[in-house]
């Protein structure tokens, strides 16, 4: 079984529907060797597509990632790499930060990108996203930077993370986006409703989607979880796969083409989300587990 590939608006990138996050990767306590096995086991099933995000392990995920990639640079012909810029966090490794902030000047985004040009080991970024939408964004200057960025081949399409329906169409109005990475998942449904799964779909930019499995929400002991566990499991044992395929294809069964983020280091667990990609479920199935979610049935 292979992850599919999809692309990201007419002119965007083809990513695999599958994302391997490796914002973790810090806290896996492993030897470059391993790093590489991980990526290469992840591109057998079809995930050629890995999440990054500059601040990731206090700025040392892209470092150990690029490290393992080091041992057999010809995987960057095979791979897609995103990244994330925009949020400063106050640690050692940026010591002029002194307060957590959102930075999205022309001069920061370029910055963050050659540091992660280099602790990637590449030469190109495939789609780069503003971590964060900040309350003083200046979009004109965001497409400043992206246009010279794309110009001097370092950053090949660009996108956004986290950013309202408003936010995206104020920058995507100045520079073509061909993504907005949301948070979505049985326990999350607000971008069902609040108008941002909606423009994915008017504008044909599949969302990325973190937080699949709501953050091991799901899995505790909270009615709401519960509730949503018992009708999971439902549908998991009548389609004969397990339940964590059935919550990534509940996410994929939205028409706006979500592409969900896995974050975990067990390539089984990564195949589970792959599973998902052959999984359909119908309207009753969906409706199912967002009514054990939300504690009530569809108005």
């Amino acid at each position: 079984m292979t992850c599919p590939r999809i692309q990201l608006t007419d002119c965007g990138p083809q990513l695999s529907r599958v994302v391997a996050g490796a914002w973790r990767m810090d806290s896996w306590n492993w030897s470059p060797q391993q790093r590489l096995d991980w990526i290469r086991g992840c591109i057998e099933l079809g995930v050629t597509s890995f999440d990054h995000a500059d601040i990731y392990g206090g700025y040392t995920v892209e470092g150990l990632f690029g490290e393992a990639l080091a041992l057999e640079p010809a995987l960057r012909q095979r791979i897609e790499l995103v990244t994330k810029t925009g949020i400063a966090l106050t640690t050692p490794a940026r010591p002029a930060h002194w307060i957590k902030h959102y930075n999205t000047r022309a001069a920061h985004i370029e910055a963050s990108v050659e540091n992660s040009l280099r602790a990637l080991r590449t030469d190109w970024i495939d789609l780069l996203l503003i971590h964060r939408p900040s309350p003083l964004m200046d979009p004109d200057e965001i497409a400043g930077a992206f246009e010279r960025l794309r110009s001097a081949g370092k950053v090949r399409h660009f996108g956004v993370s986290n950013f309202t329906p408003s936010q995206f169409a104020m920058l995507n109005a100045r520079t073509p986006l061909v993504t907005n990475q949301i948070e979505l998942s049985p326990l999350h449904r607000e971008p069902l409703h609040d108008g941002r799964l909606d423009q994915a779909t008017t504008l044909r930019t599949p969302p990325m989607i973190w937080s699949a499995l709501g953050g091991g929400r799901l899995f505790g002991d909270a009615p709401e979880a519960q509730r949503t566990r018992a009708a999971l499991e439902a549908v998991a044992n009548t389609r004969g796969v397990s339940l964590e395929t059935v919550v990534y294809a509940w996410i994929m069964r939205h028409p706006s083409g979500p592409l969900p983020l896995t974050g975990s280091q067990r390539l089984p667990a990564i195949a589970a989300a792959v599973a998902a990609t052959r999984l359909e479920l119908d309207e009753q199935e969906w409706f199912s587990i967002w009514q054990a979610a939300a504690g009530h049935e569809a108005p």
